[in-house]
């Protein structure tokens, strides 16, 4: 590739040469980069998994309070009643800051679903029922 360059042609040529290299250049590395990400998914999965129970969502208070008060009267009393006082501890903590995690990304498909149970028992969700006798265009005289 160190070609002595005699002529403006040749200069062309070894631009052309260079050109296509640093673009094949490029693509490896995009390539490498693809295979690398695809190797961190399980790492980069483990870690926000980690932080999920080791960290707790607060954007959610009401929610996050019924889903702790949930965990602490089945998880602590009933399912951990007979445990350690460390499992008893180490458990509902995890499961709470998991929990809120979760909530926060199921949040609007509760919501929405709890929403559409109201609209059905209002009468919003079903077809108004006709009243007999009458038709739907006049008067019966």
């Amino acid at each position: 590739m160190t070609k002595k360059i005699s002529t403006y042609g040749d200069l062309l040529r070894q631009e052309e040469q260079l050109e296509e290299l640093l673009k094949a250049q490029k693509e490896l590395l995009v390539y490498d980069l693809r295979e690398i990400k695809e190797q961190l998914k399980p790492a980069s999965a483990a870690l926000s998994f980690i932080s999920k129970i080791t960290t707790r969502d607060k954007s959610n208070f009401l929610l996050n309070a019924g889903g702790n008060k949930l965990i602490d009267l089945v998880v602590k009393k009933l399912i951990l009643g007979k445990a350690g006082w460390l499992t008893r501890l180490a458990v509902p903590f995890f499961l709470k800051n998991y929990s809120s995690h979760f909530i926060a990304d199921h949040k609007d498909d509760w919501t929405e679903k709890l929403f559409s149970w109201f609209g059905q028992k209002n009468g919003k969700g079903k077809a108004a029922p006709q009243e007999y006798g009458a038709e739907a265009g006049g008067d019966d005289q």
